[in-house]
């Protein structure tokens, strides 16, 4: 443990070596990358990703070890019990800072499939991570505003048919399809914006959860659900690097999924869509109890 070193110190070496431990799993992920839309052999592919997948595990698990060192955080999660590495899952969850991406990555790596999120499109120049996420095959999602679809008509659709696109290509290996169902990170102006019935959550947007059963409803085993939680307030990275989050409490609950939310036209099946939104405040209304009992 090197909690005791002055922050000074601890902050820019935490810093040096997650960046150290970027570039040395980046550079083999990119060599894989380049090797796998070469070739054109399916298996050949599958191969490829599967090691694209461990190279990943292995950095997630790399960073775990940092923050065991480099940090004081007391662990509170519930709920891992009976998860499968192999297999398929949906895993919705709130979104309370950008430290809830790698809390997520510590508790599930290797318990479950490796998770996938659905990004932004801006987010693929980030750099060396930008080209990270495209060489795992996270989908990135092209938002088009009202006034663009207005504009130019004959792009409506082309998000969802890009989301379908993704979901065929986790059909190839187990998967566990990321998504913050909220859509944004919580601040007290958003909800207060939202005029949010729950008294710690903004409203759930189902509609990418929707979009996902639709698609892959018959390969997924259920619903992973987790509700993330700072009981000293929601952090930043820069506080999770420089040793400044105490407790991080996490609940994780396995549901199945109604068969009749399997498959539908959530875009456009009024009765399809409110009945799926039913289904989403139901586990909104949950996870503010939980989230109520952990705070």
């Amino acid at each position: 443990m090197l909690t005791f070193l002055p922050t000074f110190i601890r902050l820019p070496l935490v810093c040096l070596l997650v960046a150290l431990n970027l570039l040395l799993h980046v550079t083999p992920l990119f060599l894989f990358a380049i090797i796998k839309a070469i070739v054109p052999i399916k298996g050949f592919r599958r191969v490829c990703s599967r090691i694209l997948v461990l190279l990943a595990e292995d950095w997630i698990a790399v960073h775990s070890v940092l923050y065991r060192v480099f940090t004081r955080i007391e662990w509170r999660v519930e709920g891992l019990n009976g998860l499968r590495y192999r297999g398929w899952y949906l895993v919705l969850s709130n979104h309370q800072s950008w430290v809830d991406i790698p809390v997520l990555q510590k508790i599930f790596n290797k318990r479950i499939p490796f998770l996938k999120f659905f990004l932004k499109q801006q987010l693929i120049w980030v750099p060396v991570l930008g080209l990270a996420w495209w060489a795992l095959d996270f989908p990135f999602m092209r938002r088009y505003s009202r006034a663009t679809l207005k504009k130019h008509p004959e792009l409506a659709g082309k998000d969802m048919e890009e989301t379908r696109k993704a979901c065929e290509r986790f059909r190839d290996l187990p998967v566990s399809v990321m998504n913050f169902v909220e859509g944004t990170r919580f601040t007290d102006e958003k909800h207060s914006r939202q005029q949010s019935p729950y008294a710690h959550l903004l409203k759930p947007k189902s509609g990418g959860a929707a979009f996902v059963l639709d698609s892959m409803g018959e390969i997924l085993q259920s619903v992973i659900d987790v509700t993330i939680v700072y009981p000293d307030g929601r952090p930043t990275l820069v506080d999770l690097l420089a040793g400044r989050v105490r407790k991080v409490s996490v609940v994780v609950r396995e549901l199945p999924i109604p068969a009749e939310l399997m498959h539908g036209d959530y875009e456009n099946n009024p009765s399809f869509r409110a009945q799926f939104q039913q289904w989403a405040n139901g586990i909104w209304k949950d996870k503010d109890t939980i989230f109520e009992r952990l705070n």
